[in-house]
């Protein structure tokens, strides 16, 4: 124990006292990266993604902070399933509307990441998530759901958003709106095999995935740049925070052989439960890309209703 007090420090996250690991990225440059010194990292393939976007300082309710976060070394994995739209309906708000794929059937998704070399350090996380139609639009557009299957242009609410690390869980709820919390994480993505576990507050199983990873393509950096847009409340306003990632290795499969998605007992569990989920559509896996994180701005949104 003394041993693991002596390899962190605490930094200031709006007023909470967050450990991080010292003489980690967010240690040495509280989201200041020297970009030269960190496409010098081995598990870092480049950075020519993150020159092109220059960060900006921004107040936040975590203080002021610098956007965008980067994450120079990731790898997720996605299960994308249909749902029946009266499902899903009960746990939207009222302002945002499924994304359908034929009138009555939605899409749903239960996603892993593990970030390997970010700003705010190695945190691995999971999440359930509801695809929507983009909140500024009135009636959607094939081209919205086209995009939105081939993951070039998602909108998405977030039911559960786990994750394995104290600043991931402040900035993300705190900063972000999002429902984090933290928990046992393990994420392990690789060209043959994806596995993850995600432990509930028991030390139990809460969901878990074993599947095989789908045959990789290779992408030069820039080649093929994705976006999602994730819809918060904070402080009761509505708010929209844009992800960018940059694909460098990633494959899609629609056979569902070799691939177990274990339900246990939790809070993720309990969501995916809720949105009665009928068969897995796609199974989509990046062994490696890079992301770039903005921070939430205020965003207008429609009631269905009107």
């Amino acid at each position: 124990m003394a041993s693991a007090q002596k390899d962190t420090v605490k930094v200031d996250l709006g007023g909470r006292a967050v450990t991080v690991p010292k003489g980690g990225l967010y240690d040495r440059y509280r989201m200041d990266p020297d970009l030269d010194a960190i496409a010098r990292v081995p598990r870092v393939s480049g950075v020519d993604f993150f020159r092109q976007l220059p960060k900006i300082k921004v107040d936040s309710p975590i203080g002021p902070t610098l956007t965008p976060n980067f994450y120079y070394t990731i790898s997720t994995a996605r299960l994308t399933m249909l749902a029946p739209s009266r499902a899903i309906r009960t746990r939207l708000p009222e302002e945002l509307a499924p994304l359908e794929i034929v009138p009555g059937l939605g899409l749903v998704s239960v996603m892993f990441f593990r970030y390997d070399v970010c700003d705010i350090d190695f945190y691995t996380e999971a999440a359930v998530g509801i695809a929507v139609k983009p909140a500024r639009h009135g009636k959607l557009g094939f081209f919205d759901l086209v995009t939105g299957l081939k993951n070039e242009h998602l909108d998405s609410y977030v039911l559960s958003l786990p994750v394995s690390t104290e600043i991931a869980q402040v900035r993300g709820h705190d900063g972000y709106g999002f429902p984090k919390w933290v928990t046992d994480l393990d994420v392990d993505i690789n060209d043959h095999r994806t596995t993850a576990r995600v432990a509930n507050d028991t030390g139990g199983v809460d969901l878990s995935l074993l599947a095989n990873t789908p045959a990789q393509r290779a992408y030069v950096s820039g080649e093929r740049v994705g976006s999602l847009t994730s819809y918060t409340t904070i402080d009761g306003a509505w708010h929209s925070t844009l992800n960018q990632t940059n694909v460098l290795s990633a494959g899609t499969t629609r056979s569902t052989s070799g691939i177990t998605l274990q339900l246990g007992e939790g809070r993720m569990s309990d969501d995916l439960r809720s949105l009665k989920p009928k068969r897995t559509l796609q199974f989509d896996v990046m062994t490696e890309g890079q992301a770039a994180l903005h921070v939430p701005v205020p965003t207008s949104v429609r009631s269905r209703n009107k």
